[in-house]
C-alpha cells in the first residue's frame, strides 16, 4: 500500500477536491502526506517581446504560491494531519516528479478539471497527462467537472 502520497497543489477546485480525495487515502491507508506547489520559473514571466527581469512579480508569485501551499497544509492540520510541503519552480511535470523522487513517494495525486472546448483542451495541455508519462510512481488523478 501507499506509503508516502504526494499532491501537487494549487488550490484551484480540481486541487481542492484532490485534496479532500488525499486526506481520505492517506487515513485509510495510514500513508504520510505531501504537498508541492509549482511555480512557473521567471523566464515565464518575461513575454516573447522580451523585457526586463521584474524582482517584484517573481516576489509576489513566491508569496501567492505560498499561500496556497499554506493553505492546503492548514486543511490537512485541521483534518489532523502533519504533512509537509514546499514551492517549487519550474516546469510543473517535471518538478512534481523531481520531488515525488525526493520524497520517495509511492503515489502522486493530481487534480484534473474537464474542459468544454477542443480549443481550451489544446491551448492548457495536460499536465495529469503528462505526468502518467512521466511520473516515478503511480499517479491517481481526481477528475471534477
Amino acid at each position: 500500500m501507499y506509503k508516502r502520497i504526494l499532491l501537487a497543489y494549487d488550490g484551484s477546485d480540481a486541487g481542492q477536491k484532490a485534496l479532500l480525495d488525499s486526506r481520505e487515502l492517506a487515513h485509510w491507508s495510514q500513508s504520510e502526506l505531501a504537498l508541492v506547489a509549482v511555480m512557473p520559473s521567471a523566464m515565464s514571466f518575461v513575454g516573447l517581446e522580451g523585457g526586463v527581469y521584474d524582482m517584484e512579480l517573481e516576489e509576489r508569485e513566491k508569496k501567492k504560491h505560498q499561500a496556497v501551499l499554506d493553505d492546503g497544509l492548514r486543511r490537512l492540520s485541521e483534518a489532523g494531519f502533519t504533512s509537509r510541503g514546499e514551492v517549487v519552480v519550474g516546469e510543473a511535470v517535471d518538478e512534481i516528479c523531481k520531488y515525488a523522487k525526493k520524497i520517495h513517494a509511492d503515489l502522486i495525486v493530481v487534480g484534473h478539471k474537464h474542459l468544454d472546448s477542443w480549443a481550451a483542451r489544446w491551448w492548457r495541455g495536460s499536465i495529469s497527462g503528462a505526468m502518467i508519462e512521466h511520473a516515478p510512481c503511480s499517479v491517481l488523478v481526481v477528475i471534477t467537472q
